[in-house]
């Protein structure tokens, strides 16, 4: 079954990427870690590229994930230099611990499929993480919907220890109805063998990976907020297991220069 499951996901994304080049919404919002991406994956993409026209961008986020009667907090802040490099980091604050991740991305100058490098560390409690990653976005039309692909490689570092095993996520945001939302609703999925962080809070990605799956709301599509980016997240965390979580969030950012 958890094969299946793998290969369902898989299959799906990859059918969302093939149909052929198409317009994308600009949205970029900020996963759960504080880097432009989806919930547990990054994309290619920093927070303000050179489609947006700015050197210097600025985003602030906040993420609840709430499982049972606990509620962990992630506050997040995200700057994006010369539509090059984006630095990010998050404080993610819950029961019993806090921990810190703080990261890099270097997005390069390609036209339409963009392609990224980066990295975070993650300082824990009990032990320090580090990763390094390549990812890759593209767009593609699925059923007349503009959407957005990504495909994640990368690599875990435990401090202390060694193993061969490969970070690998695959994710979406495909513009939902735009005719009928008016490009307001993204349906965002990702799926990956690692989470946001290795002390993920609401997502056990050790044994069966996880699946997030929900809305991505742009508000910035309000006349004025156009200048804005402005965007509120709706969805579940490893939504096929029994320990799935409902998280909720937002992201608003504008340029400085």
């Amino acid at each position: 079954m958890k094969h299946f499951r793998i290969i369902s996901a898989a299959l799906l994304f990859i059918v969302l990427g093939i149909s052929g080049l198409g317009a994308q919404s600009p949205l970029k919002g900020m996963s759960l870690n504080g880097a432009t991406g989806l919930y547990s994956i990054p994309t290619a993409k920093i927070g303000w590229e050179r489609a947006d026209g700015s050197n210097i961008g600025l985003d602030l986020g906040y993420h609840a994930i709430i499982s049972g009667w606990a509620v962990a907090h992630l506050p997040k802040v995200s700057v994006s230099l010369f539509k090059l490099v984006e630095l990010h980091a998050v404080i993610d604050s819950r029961p019993g611990g806090t921990n810190f991740i703080g990261g890099a991305k270097l997005q390069l100058p390609l036209s339409k499929t963009s392609l990224g490098f980066g990295g975070n560390i993650q300082l824990l409690e009990n032990t320090t993480v580090g990763q390094v990653y390549a990812a890759v976005t593209y767009s593609g039309v699925f059923f007349e919907m503009p959407a957005e692909t990504t495909v994640v490689l990368g690599k875990t570092i435990l401090e202390g220890k060694q193993n061969w095993d490969i970070d690998f996520g695959m994710g979406f945001d495909l513009l939902l109805f735009p005719k009928v939302f008016d490009g307001f609703v993204h349906w965002i999925t990702d799926f990956a063998n690692f989470s946001y962080s290795i002390d993920a809070f609401g997502a056990d990605a050790g044994i069966r990976g996880v699946i997030n799956t929900g809305l991505r709301i742009d508000l910035s599509r309000i006349p004025p907020l156009n200048k804005f980016k402005f965007s509120v997240d709706l969805m579940l965390t490893d939504a096929f297991d029994t320990n799935r979580a409902f998280s909720v969030g937002m992201v608003f950012g504008l340029p400085l220069k």
